[in-house]
């Protein structure tokens, strides 16, 4: 299984290494080569191959249109920290912050372009099912985000509409990493579903624990700034639960510091986490991502291929929730 997992990744990386790009203009393309290159957990590209794996040993076909799935991944992180006004991404300097925005729109455009030119690299046979099916997702994306930018500026969000956002902010995404890997694979549409199902399950606990780490991360080992979320009023699962749980001096204080135009950043981060503290609100997040895990386990249990050919993809998917990073 470790053999598979590096040489999936090894490929990956080998192929966004030699990853075609033009020259000129430097300014245009020089900022995609920075971000491409800033590494990543690449985990997207990595579970298109799992997913293949299940159903076709033969994942050569399938490596490009992963690379595409790593390209516009990139592309929505290039755009959104211009958006979130993000200084970091991987521990590095953002683009924007490198560049300028006007820079990062516009590579992150081309980003775009470059990304559906890999991923309709498939069979004739598939290509208006891929085309169809990645469309939705990228269309998906952008919904997600804007709802995403939409909370800002909002006192009151319920839970129901942020896992409805984190669900097409980024769960959508990771389904159709698994999607395509099945699709280019030759699986029944009942597998392609599963697989599908699982990957969003996964994707939502992915975000939950996500929003874990922005808090209570390690900031060598988390590679963004720490308390980001809170810096810019995210409305993520831990604010939305303590805001239900809070007492009202409690709930007056989130939505103060929520509210505030000018505010020492350190002294946000503390007074918010404080609150989480007493109301225990990681292990709360915890087990709602626990849920999902449990959900996209009951996917893959349901799939029908042999249980030692999920063993790689069990195996990356714990050690993905259960990182630091």
């Amino acid at each position: 299984m470790r053999d598979s997992l590096i040489r999936y990744r090894a490929l990956i990386d080998n192929q966004i290494e030699t990853l075609s790009l033009n020259a000129e203009p430097r300014n245009l393309y020089e900022p995609i080569r920075y971000i491409m290159k800033l590494g990543g957990k690449r985990f997207r590209p990595v579970l298109t191959l799992l997913s293949h794996s299940l159903f076709n040993d033969d994942i050569d076909k399938a490596v490009l249109p992963a690379i595409g799935i790593e390209v516009f991944h990139n592309f929505t992180l290039m755009h959104d920290d211009i958006m979130d006004k993000a200084p970091l991404r991987r521990g590095k300097t953002t683009v924007h912050a490198q560049w300028n925005d006007e820079t990062a729109i516009l590579a992150g455009d081309v980003m775009l372009v470059k990304a559906y030119e890999l991923i309709v690299q498939v069979k004739d046979s598939l290509l208006k099912k891929v085309l169809q099916t990645f469309s939705d997702c990228a269309i998906n994306v952008c919904e997600g985000q804007q709802i995403d930018m939409d909370f800002e500026s909002m006192n009151e969000v319920n839970e129901t509409a942020y896992l409805e956002m984190i669900r097409l902010k980024t769960a959508v995404l990771i389904g159709f990493s698994m999607e395509l890997g099945a699709i280019i694979a030759g699986a029944e549409t009942i597998q392609i579903t599963l697989v599908r199902s699982f990957g969003e399950n996964l994707g939502l606990a992915f975000q939950l624990k996500d929003d874990i780490l922005d808090v209570y991360g390690d900031h060598e080992k988390f590679g963004k700034q720490v308390g980001g979320d809170i810096i810019t009023n995210k409305k993520t699962f831990l604010w939305i639960e303590a805001c239900k749980m809070a007492d009202p001096d409690q709930k007056k204080m989130l939505i103060h510091w929520f509210s505030m135009k000018a505010f020492d950043p350190k002294e946000k981060i503390k007074a918010i986490t404080q609150i989480y503290d007493d109301l225990n609100i990681k292990s709360v997040s915890e087990e709602k991502m626990n849920v999902y895990i449990r959900n996209a386990f009951a996917k893959l249990d349901s799939l029908n291929v042999a249980e030692s050919v999920k063993h790689p993809l069990v195996n990356f998917t714990t050690k993905l929730i259960e990182r630091e990073k």
